[in-house]
């Protein structure tokens, strides 16, 4: 039998990822042990009972102690507290990472309350839906997904070797790129067209000449799927948001520019326009088919555990 790749793993915070983290690493026998905390009581009874843990913490500082793999799984916006707390209980020799989708920021927040003889790897899983809490978990979450490394300048090339085994005894796929490199890329592929669902959902909302339930009855695919993508945890996307602004924002002003081009055209009635820029970002949903990141199926998806929804 293949010896665990970490012997005690502390989960902080008991949600989707990090319960499917625990699920997949139970099913590949990766960790010997796995100790979750997270603030509700309620949520640490129920992941003792679905058991993907095997013991709770009352406190994160007390989750950590002899922990050699330690995973931030709390909103962005929690990460710096957590850091505070847990620094002076972490091992030596110990692994921390987290599963923010804003690199930079957690990065600055977390840093400086890492000791020196621990490593600090950020990390970043492009997997979601958009369900949250311990119940929603489920091993093959990661599976032909990207998990994003932001090693740190001087990091260990050991330590962040076996972490990267980890997430490939998950079944993902791991790349490394620098942080603002990392939030730039996000705020194009996640976080802007995630803002543009809550807009879109929110527009439907105020609209008082469409009902709520001809919104419900009718809905197409494209509005759909915006729903799923708006329902996401609204605390983590806050977050994200607020410390992603500089990224968001420009990636934002850019799809503005794009937007009033567009309205122009359906104004003057530029057939050519909108058929040439269609036709330019046809290719783009190919390319994706063809990484294997989707499929052409139109209804992929919809009858199987979810797999999108929170790629942020």
């Amino acid at each position: 039998m293949t010896a665990p790749i970490y012997n005690r793993v502390a989960l902080i915070g008991l949600g989707l990822i990090a319960s499917s983290m625990a699920h997949a690493m139970k099913a590949g026998r990766l960790a010997a042990e796995i100790v979750g905390y997270a603030k509700s009581a309620e949520s640490r009874a129920t992941a003792l009972e679905i058991g993907f843990i095997d013991r709770a913490a009352a406190t994160a500082a007390e989750a950590v102690e002899g922990a050699d793999l330690v995973v931030l799984a709390v909103p962005v916006g929690a990460m710096g507290a957590i850091a505070a707390e847990i620094g002076p209980h972490l091992s030596p020799g110990a692994t921390v990472t987290d599963v923010g989708s804003v690199k930079q920021a957690v990065i600055d927040a977390v840093r400086p309350h890492i000791p020196e003889d621990v490593h600090f790897i950020p990390g970043h899983p492009m997997a979601g839906t958009e369900y949250s809490g311990p119940r929603s978990g489920f091993a093959t979450l990661f599976r032909n997904r990207w998990w994003l490394l932001t090693p740190l300048e001087g990091h260990d090339p050991v330590a962040l070797a076996r972490f990267r085994s980890l997430v490939e005894g998950f079944g993902a796929k791991v790349d490394t790129m620098d942080a603002p490199h990392h939030d730039v890329v996000l705020a194009v592929v996640s976080h802007t067209p995630h803002l543009i669902a809550y807009t879109m959902v929110g527009v439907a909302d105020d609209l008082a000449r469409v009902t709520d339930s001809e919104v419900i009855q009718y809905s197409a695919a494209g509005f759909r799927d915006f729903t799923r993508i708006a329902a996401s945890d609204p605390t983590m996307w806050r977050d994200v948001f607020l410390t992603n602004k500089d990224a968001t924002l420009e990636i934002l002003g850019r799809f503005t520019e794009e937007l009033f081009a567009l309205q122009r055209a359906i104004r003057l009635g530029d057939g050519d326009h909108l058929h040439a820029y269609f036709t330019r970002t046809r290719a783009i949903r190919r390319g994706i088919i063809e990484a294997g990141q989707d499929t052409s199926a139109p209804d992929f998806g919809r009858g199987q555990p979810p797999s999108g929804g929170r790629d942020g």
